[in-house]
């Protein structure tokens, strides 16, 4: 299977050596998954981080009432896991579900800590996707306070504008925090907006 996506990824953050490379090489897994297959449930330990080759994934929150509360997409060239779990090893709070067939190269948790004391800038490397990450996070909580539902979504479509056409309307809708129907109403604003 071919694992040269993460390898490329590494590099543009950190230049790794053909030694390196090959320890990498050794420690990752190569998987396929089916559209609605997890790759965690909330409860169960988080054992792998994934990076997505191809398809798409959603990170979630399921309620004790039913709802599916989204908290982020991840498609290809991003990580998709629930990263408090997998870095503690305790039972996860979210859901990681594939939307699309998705594709994924996987490290486990051990032998993510090997290569951190073999390779150490590939630590230095995941504490920077570790910051992007929380940094969006933030900003994200923010967006959620002082946006409109409008100005959200036209934030979403803006800076993602890949991922619409991937997710059901609904899905969308939750990780606006807003209705299905009132996202519908604002997007048929939208659309009168753009004609007058």
């Amino acid at each position: 299977m071919n694992v040269t996506p993460i390898i490329d990824y590494f590099n543009r953050i950190v230049s790794l050596t053909e030694e390196e490379e090959t320890l990498i090489r050794e420690k990752v897994i190569y998987r396929r998954y089916l559209k609605d297959q997890y790759l965690v449930q909330q409860g169960d330990v988080c054992k792998h981080i994934s990076f997505i080759v191809k398809g798409c994934a959603k990170q979630f929150y399921a309620s004790p009432d039913g709802l599916e509360h989204i908290l982020m997409f991840a498609i290809e060239d991003w990580w998709a896991s629930d990263m408090g779990s997998f870095i503690t090893q305790t039972p996860a709070d979210y859901n990681v579900q594939c939307i699309e067939q998705t594709e994924l190269i996987q490290l486990n948790h051990i032998d993510l800590e090997e290569l951190f004391l073999k390779i150490p800038k590939l630590e230095r490397c995941f504490r920077k996707i570790t910051e992007r990450s929380l940094v969006a996070s933030q900003k994200r909580i923010v967006r959620n306070f002082s946006k409109t539902a409008k100005e959200r979504y036209l934030f979403f479509k803006e800076n993602y504008p890949t991922i619409e056409s991937r997710i059901p309307q609904y899905m969308l809708a939750s990780y606006l925090g807003i209705t299905k129907e009132f996202l519908s109403r604002i997007k048929s604003q939208i659309a009168k907006e753009d004609k007058s």
